[in-house]
């Protein structure tokens, strides 16, 4: 499973990043989570505010830190 975290480093972007990382390592998921800071990269996925979490080329959510019930949902997809 490829996992992108879009973000320029803001706190709520490395919030992210560890809660993905957190739910992957209790439920036993396998990914590849990359940390995405270039800003023509965020924006190419249609992005304007980060965070941002793209699962299997999917945007999941942008702008908002999303919960870890749903961040496990889109991981389980």
């Amino acid at each position: 499973m490829d996992v992108k975290v879009l973000g320029t480093g803001c706190p709520k972007c490395n919030e992210l990043e560890k809660r993905v990382k957190s739910i992957a390592e209790k439920n036993s998921l396998t990914l590849q989570l990359q940390k995405v800071t270039d800003l023509n990269d965020i924006i190419s996925y249609g992005i304007m505010m980060t965070p941002g979490l793209v699962v299997n080329g999917k945007v999941k959510c942008a702008g908002k830190l999303p919960s870890e019930e749903e961040i496990l949902k889109w991981l389980q997809e």
